[in-house]
């Protein structure tokens, strides 16, 4: 329990990394205290955004929602789709590894997920990485490296290239 709870907030220090060293920031259809939950329920002014904030926080829909563009979180926000993927993967190197070889898992599966995968190409996509494990993890590879070899197997396959949207 306690390693779940330090990758969440390792995962939301990236994040919050990632968004803060974006070059163009603009607010869209929200305030102060951004996307999410909290900008839904809460209107937008300078004393209630506090609020939204809190909102946000404590239930911990900003991030979700700045990635899977929910919540008023803008296809077009701050943290780009293939950041996130990389992000995923850097966050999961290790066990994805594990999972990749074996073809199935939890966190592969979720990758399928950030690559836009439908969920009956799921195990399609766990055959892919099992069969092409060789080319996607090498002595050398690099998150960014591993999520590029992804996306050109993911490619190169009939039924994923099709599935998958985010590749």
């Amino acid at each position: 329990m306690g390693k779940r709870i330090t990758s969440i907030l390792f995962l939301s220090a990236a994040v919050v990394a990632v968004t803060m060293t974006s070059t163009s920031v603009e607010a869209k259809k929200y305030g102060m205290a951004g996307c999410g939950l909290g900008s839904l329920i809460i209107s937008n002014n300078d004393i209630t955004q506090i609020f939204a904030a809190t909102s946000n926080g404590i239930y911990g829909n900003q991030t979700f929602g700045i990635t899977s563009g929910t919540s008023n979180c803008t296809a077009d926000g701050v943290v780009k789709q293939d950041k996130v993927q990389e992000l995923f993967i850097t966050m999961n190197y290790d066990s994805l590894g594990q999972e990749m070889a074996s073809g199935k898992g939890e966190k592969l599966e979720s990758l399928g997920n950030l690559l836009g995968c439908s969920s009956d190409s799921l195990s399609r996509f766990g055959q892919v990485t099992k069969e092409n494990y060789a080319k996607l993890i090498t002595e050398d590879s690099t998150p960014a490296s591993v999520l590029s070899a992804v996306k050109s197997e993911v490619k190169s396959d009939k039924i994923l290239a099709k599935s998958c949207s985010q590749i």
